[in-house]
Parts: structure tokens; sequence; C-alpha cells
């Protein structure tokens, strides 16, 4: 296979959830390349602004089994997981799995349950398998977590645990759509429901080939060193208490192929590592006074070092 077949399957799935996702093209690249990166993602913003007919767009277009789940404060760990039923007729229990098991699991408004139910995530994300009552359960393949959160400080919601953010690949924002763009979602909307026109262009095959292909994509080791340094940079950084951990750079660098990938290339450049950086970085920082103090936020600390860490002279040609 050339790396304009791939670099086509990409585009095609692409184009099937921007018929349900006006405006956010960038967004739906990213998202898409975290799923085929083995990634997980995680959406925050205000309510209304897509996230959810996003995740609900991928589904259709990639043809996998999907569960949504709307966090709340009484949702039980055992409603993720699944729990054991004993059975009178066969005088044993039994496995009733929970939403958990499916391809990709929506995880709606996750801040708004209990840090015990948050908690029960953080094996299946990590480990992709689920463990009850001393019996590990495996997830199927491919396996993805889109959770959506709304801003801290809104009614109700939790901070996720620094634990469980390491271990989103990237944390995305959608925002409000342009004029032009929201001009466009209200005729769509009249005509028909955003997710009908959604065709499946692709399965659970061609997900795994394309998981595959990104995993074999070459990485310089000028490029290694590169991801190493911006990861140093944040570790050694004046105004950040807790730097990004090796599952970041780890990320870093998997999510950098799939770019690779997706530009009809088989080899990693800079560009594609700097285009990524901010969003596999921003929600793995943590700040300390002296930048609350200097009012620098997350995103202008990750483009400071993005622009004083020197990139290895590796092009497209």
């Amino acid at each position: 296979m050339t790396n304009q077949y791939y670099a086509k399957q990409i585009n095609d799935i692409v184009a099937e959830v921007k018929k349900a996702v006006i405006g956010k093209d960038a967004i739906i690249i990213k998202t898409l390349l975290a799923i085929l990166c083995k990634g997980h993602i995680l959406i925050e913003d205000i309510p209304g602004v897509g996230k959810t007919t996003m995740a609900l767009a991928f589904s259709k277009a990639l043809s996998l089994e999907h569960n949504r789940m709307q966090f709340t404060p009484d949702v039980l760990p055992s409603d993720i997981t699944g729990f054991s039923v004993y059975n009178k007729m066969t005088n044993s229990f039994e496995f009733r799995s929970g939403v958990a098991f499916c391809n990709l699991f929506l995880a709606d408004e996750i801040n708004r349950t209990s840090s015990k139910t948050q908690s029960a995530l953080l094996e299946l994300m990590e480990e992709k398998s689920i463990t009850v009552d001393g019996n590990t359960y495996k997830l199927p393949e491919p396996y993805t977590v889109i959770a959506t959160q709304n801003p801290i400080g809104s009614a109700g919601t939790h901070n996720l645990p620094d634990s469980q953010l390491d271990r989103f690949m990237i944390k995305l924002s959608m925002g409000y759509p342009d004029f032009n763009d929201e001009v466009s979602i209200l005729k769509a909307k009249f005509n028909a429901a955003p997710l009908e026109n959604v065709n499946a262009v692709a399965n659970e095959n061609t997900i795994i080939e394309l998981q595959e292909h990104i995993s074999s994509v070459y990485v310089d080791d000028r490029i290694y060193e590169y991801i190493v340094k911006l990861s140093n940079a944040t570790r050694n950084h004046p105004f950040i208490k807790l730097g990004i951990s090796p599952r970041g750079t780890l990320a870093l660098m998997q999510i950098s192929k799939g770019i690779a990938v997706a530009m009809g290339r088989d080899y990693v450049i800079p560009d594609d590592v700097s285009y990524i950086c901010r969003d596999v970085f921003e929600h793995r920082i943590i700040l300390n006074s002296k930048a609350k103090l200097s009012e620098m936020t997350a995103a202008d600390i990750i483009n400071e070092i993005i622009k004083k860490t020197p990139a290895p002279g590796i092009s497209e040609n």
C-alpha cells in the first residue's frame, strides 16, 4: 500500500464527519489521529458546541459499536465496568458487562461525577481491560474513550485527577463556530438531522490496518531528541510545578507519526511534532503560583517552549 492510500483513507473519514460537524476541520483531524494512534480524547468546552455530535459522527463513519454515558453524581463504577449477578439456575455468578464494553465509549460530562467513578476509568483507559471480582475482561479492539467535560468552575464540576488527565492523549476545545459556519449549521439542521448524512466509510479492520501502519512510521534519532527536549523544557521551566511525564512524551511521538501519515509521508518531520505539541502537553502540566501572578496560561508557556527549542533540520524533501 502506498502513502497516498493511507492518506486517502484518513481524508475519506474526515470528509464524512465534516457532514455533521461544520467548520471544525482541525479538531476532526486531531480526534481521528488520536483514535488511529490508540489514544483517548478529552474535549473541554461549554454545552452545545457539537462535542457529542462529533463523537457520534465518528462512531457512524468508522462503523464502530459505541456506548454513551451521561456522567452524573449518582453514577456508580459498576455502571461502567459491569458487575457479577448470582444465577439461581446454574448456582454460580455471571458477569454482566457495563457500558464501557464497546469500541468507542463516549463519556459525557465526565467531570460531573464522583472521584470514585472517575477512577474506574483508569484501568480500562491504560490496560484496555476491566477487572471485576478478581476476573479480568479484555475490551474489544480497537478501543477509544472520547470524554467531554464542561469548563472547571461550572456548576457541579470536579477536577479530574492528574493520573486520569495524563491518560488522555490529547485535550481539545471545540470553540464557537464563526459567523458563516453558524449560518451553514442552521441551514443543515433545517434540511435534516446532521448525523443522518454520515455514511460508514471504514470498519474495525480499516482502523487496525491504519494503526499498524502508523506504528511503523520512521522516526529519526534527531526527532526523538527534539521530542525529549520539549518534554525536558516543561520539567525545568520556572512557571511549571509539574512537567510532562514519559507517558506524555510517548503520546507526542505516536500522534506525530499519525500526522505524518495524514500528510502522505512515512517519516516524521519537526513540523508534525510542533503542530500537535500543545494539544498533547497543555492538560498535563501544572502551573505554579508565579505563572498565575504573571497571568501566563499553559498554552502561552508551551508556545514559548516550542519557539525556544531548536528544531532539527529535517524537511519533507
